[in-house]
């Protein structure tokens, strides 16, 4: 099993724990990844019974403060007020987005995604999703992004398969996911990514991306990608011996307080970054969980979502314009 594998079955294990869905969901959706009955059950039982929170524990207690290379700011963030509905959606209305097909890097291959642009951009950011695969909500993100001055593509990594919409349920979307090889996703980003280039021409390149979009961008920079000037990965778990060092991104990481399953990984994305030489901003939304700026889910906090996106927005001011 991957880590982003193992990442996905665990998703799925910390929903259950959590009250989000049923016990029979649950293991229907480990199967579509691949587990056992046996191991389904085992991993279920051992997130139920504590793991857990002391996964958590260890990711928020002394030394997980998120610090930050000399000059490049505050490590812990502060959530601004939410809205009165504290429902609405971080950012400007979006502008429309247009479906648009594109080459992949490989002969033969075509790749979908959504894009957006304003009349004049001040950059290009490629936006990855979520483990659902392209949602309107990142379609939303896209367009939102483009509203407030850059054009955005948000690139579906289930193009080969047919496309999001081509699965009937959401589980199986993840499940198909689960099953692509991080060389063939970091082949389709940068496929993405030479896409923006020729929308913008002359535009620097970043990339966002949350929860199963966040290992994604992280694993874009692990990729040797020199292209991409700025990063925002949102509360997503490093690869494995992730090396970094082929990048020459500025990474503003954000994580959640609660979220202790991908915290347990962020030491380690500090040292990469560290390591690599990269101008890097670690920041921790407090009393706020995974996914907590995706404004059509349980666990959205529209402070910390509105909060978290006017940070992006500085970042990629910084970096992009």
């Amino acid at each position: 099993m991957t880590s982003f594998h193992r990442y996905l079955a665990e998703e799925v294990a910390v929903d259950h724990a959590e009250g989000l869905i049923p016990r029979r969901e649950a293991l229907h959706r480990l199967a579509l990844l691949g587990l056992a009955p046996p191991a389904a059950g085992a991993l279920l039982a051992a997130w139920n019974t504590g793991t857990e929170s002391a996964t958590a524990s260890a990711a928020t207690g002394p030394g997980a403060g998120t610090g930050t290379r000399p000059g490049t700011g505050s490590g812990t963030a502060t959530a601004s007020a939410a809205p009165p509905n504290g429902a609405s959606p971080a950012g400007p209305s979006p502008l429309p987005t247009e479906e648009i097909i594109f080459s992949g890097t490989e002969s033969g291959v075509t790749l979908r995604g959504a894009w957006a642009a304003p009349a004049q951009p001040r950059g290009a950011v490629l936006v990855i999703h979520e483990n659902r695969g392209l949602t309107d909500h990142i379609r939303s993100v896209a367009g939102r992004l483009a509203a407030d001055g850059y054009c955005a593509l948000a690139v579906d990594l289930l193009s080969r398969e047919g496309g999001t919409s081509s699965f009937e349920q959401p589980a199986q979307a993840t499940a198909a996911l689960g099953a692509i090889s991080p060389e063939r996703l970091a082949s389709d980003m940068k496929a993405a990514l030479g896409e923006l280039e020729r929308g913008a021409p002359g535009k620097r390149l970043g990339v966002t991306g949350f929860c199963f979009g966040g290992a994604m961008t992280w694993l874009l920079l692990a990729s040797d990608e020199p292209r991409l000037s700025a990063a925002v990965p949102f509360y997503g778990p490093l690869p494995d011996d992730a090396d970094l060092s082929g990048s020459r991104a500025a990474v503003l990481a954000i994580y959640a307080e609660r979220d202790g399953r991908v915290n347990a990984t962020r030491d380690e994305a500090r040292t990469a970054l560290e390591r690599a030489g990269l101008e890097h901003e670690i920041v921790t939304f407090p009393g706020v969980d995974h996914a907590f700026f995706n404004d059509t889910g349980p666990r959205y906090d529209a402070g910390a979502a509105a909060e978290a996106y006017r940070r992006t927005l500085d970042w990629f001011g910084r970096h992009l314009a």
